[in-house]
Parts: structure tokens; C-alpha cells; sequence
């Protein structure tokens, strides 16, 4: 890490429900992160999705961020901070790429269900080919006839994109490997793609940790970041929390927040997530204190069993 620049990292929770082990995971190196080259942090609620999101998730993830001694320079619960009041700003984004000729509606209905949220293993779907691409305008004139509300899809070009991440080292990947991908639901909803590009470039963030499932999207980002004239932040993946045979979700029963802060001080939470990451003996440990000895270097890079 160049810790010559100011560092600007960000959390970005989806308040769909409880914060989990591997939230609280990747907070932890999130914070560290940033703090140890005295670096500032940014709430921001990524609430896209009506259906999914709620004040109350939002405004609990917040209070246990805090419990946890996690906390953060600026950002939630300011208005600009949370996604779900930043449509005019993604509208302005989505407008330059029309311009540009970039976007076309896409009447599939496949994953539209997940585009506002990150995905996950398994939910990334190749669509190298979507034959909404080539669509003429009289085929797409009669779909709207028909009452068919499209989804706004960007043509990615055939191009490699190459990043340095902070622990995994060089990756690559095709942009024309994942295909097409959606930056608006056909309810209106900007996707996560586009939101969260646009949210790291607008807001200043210069460095990004999260779990390594998100490489692919990581390559997404920085194509998408550049043709929108900002620059891309630099990037640090942490190896996934894996409950059974399972990547750990916010359905993740005991081990999620509830269950946890009413048997467990935050020292001795701080200190079981480190020694799971790699950082300490599992001795109760506030954040602070993990600060002093702090590297990417004796973090995992295996996914962690639990």
C-alpha cells in the first residue's frame, strides 16, 4: 500500500439484514486497512433495492459497526451516503453512457431479480451473446407495444482488463468473458454495477477491501470507473468466511450480530476474527490494538472454514 496519499477506504453494507461474521471480518480489515496508514473511512448504505433494504437494518448495522469499535470519519446517516437517494446522480451517469452509445434495453428477464444487489458466488451468469444487443428498432418498438419493460444492459468490449490487488497479487479477466451486464432494472432500479462505480469515484474512495468473490466484479469497475473519466481505487481481496460448504450470508443464524453481541464482548469478538484471519492468538483484542502489528502479509488467503 502507498500510504504517501491519503487514504480513503469505505464500508458499504446492504442493509438487507444482520450484519454476519464475515461482514464483521471484512470490516475489521477494512478499518485496519485504512487506519494503519491514517487513512479515513466512509459509511455508505448501498440500498439500492427497495424490496430488500430497510431504515432499521441500516440504522443496526451502524450500532454494531460502533459496538465493535469500528468506526468511521463521515458518512451514514447522511442523505448522500445512502444509494437509495442518489438516483439523480446515477441518472446523470446513466445519461453520459447513453450518449456515448454504450447501453441498450434488454428484455430478459434472466437475473434482473439480483442486478441491485452484489453478487455472489454462483449468480455471476456468462452472456457473451444477448441477443437484445441486436435487436433493430422496429423488433424493439413492437416489444414495447407489447408492454415489455426493459432492462439497460452496457456493451462491454472485447478487452482485457489488468489489476494489481493488495493481496491476491495480478489478476485479469476478459471483459467479454462475463458478458453484457445490467446497470438498470426494468422497475428503474440502477444496478449494482453502475451505483457502486459511480459511489467509489464520486465519493473519493481510493482504496476498496472485500471479499475475494468480488474480483470479477473489481474488473467491471475499473473499466466502468475509467469510462466515466474517474480513477479506479486500488483494490485489496480477503479470503471468504465458509459456514459448512456455504460463502456465510446475512441468513447465517448464530453467527450473525444478534446472536453474538449478547454472548460476546467486543474484545472478544475482535479477537476470534482475528485469529481466524490470521491476525492473533483469538485473545480478546480491541481494533486499536490490532493496529500496532497490523499487515496484509499474515492475513489468510485461503477461504476460512468456521
Amino acid at each position: 500500500m502507498n500510504s504517501a496519499k491519503n487514504i480513503i477506504g469505505r464500508y458499504a453494507p446492504s442493509p438487507s439484514g444482520i450484519l454476519h461474521l464475515g461482514n464483521m471480518a471484512t470490516s475489521l480489515l477494512t478499518w485496519l486497512d485504512a487506519k494503519s496508514a491514517g487513512g479515513s473511512i466512509v459509511l455508505r448504505m448501498e440500498d439500492l433495492d427497495p424490496e430488500r433494504s430497510s431504515d432499521a437494518f441500516a440504522a443496526r448495522i451502524a450500532r454494531d459497526l460502533k459496538y465493535l469499535g469500528l468506526d468511521w470519519d463521515i458518512g451514514y446517516p447522511q442523505d448522500e451516503y445512502s444509494q437509495s437517494k442518489r438516483t439523480a446522480l446515477y441518472e446523470a451517469a446513466f445519461d453520459i453512457l447513453m450518449r456515448r452509445d454504450m447501453l441498450y434495453p434488454c428484455y430478459c428477464s434472466r437475473s434482473e431479480r439480483l442486478a441491485a444487489s452484489a453478487p455472489h458466488p454462483g449468480e455471476q451468469h456468462r452472456d457473451p451473446g444477448c441477443k437484445c444487443r441486436h435487436l433493430s428498432r422496429l423488433e424493439r418498438e413492437e416489444l414495447d407495444a407489447r408492454g415489455r419493460k426493459p432492462a439497460w444492459k452496457v456493451k462491454v468490449p472485447d478487452k482485457r482488463i489488468y489489476f494489481v490487488d493488495g493481496h491476491y497479487g495480478k489478476f485479469e479477466e476478459n471483459l467479454a468473458d462475463g458478458g453484457d451486464f445490467i446497470v438498470k432494472r426494468s422497475d428503474g432500479v440502477f444496478a449494482y454495477q453502475l451505483a457502486v462505480s459511480f459511489d467509489d469515484m464520486d465519493m473519493g474512495i481510493n482504496r476498496v477491501v472485500r471479499g475475494r468473490d468480488l474480483l470479477s466484479s473489481t474488473v467491471r469497475q475499473i473499466w466502468l470507473i475509467s469510462e466515466l473519466g474517474g480513477s479506479p481505487p486500488e483494490y485489496c481481496h480477503a479470503p471468504l468466511l465458509i459456514s459448512g460448504e456455504k460463502k456465510m450470508s446475512k441468513r447465517s443464524g448464530e453467527l450473525n450480530m444478534e446472536h453474538l453481541a449478547a454472548k460476546f464482548a467486543p474484545e472478544e469478538l475482535i479477537g476470534y476474527i482475528a485469529r481466524l484471519l490470521g491476525l492473533s492468538d483469538g485473545s480478546p483484542i480491541t481494533a486499536n490494538e490490532l493496529l500496532r502489528n497490523f499487515s496484509w502479509d499474515k492475513v489468510h488467503k485461503d477461504d476460512i472454514i468456521i
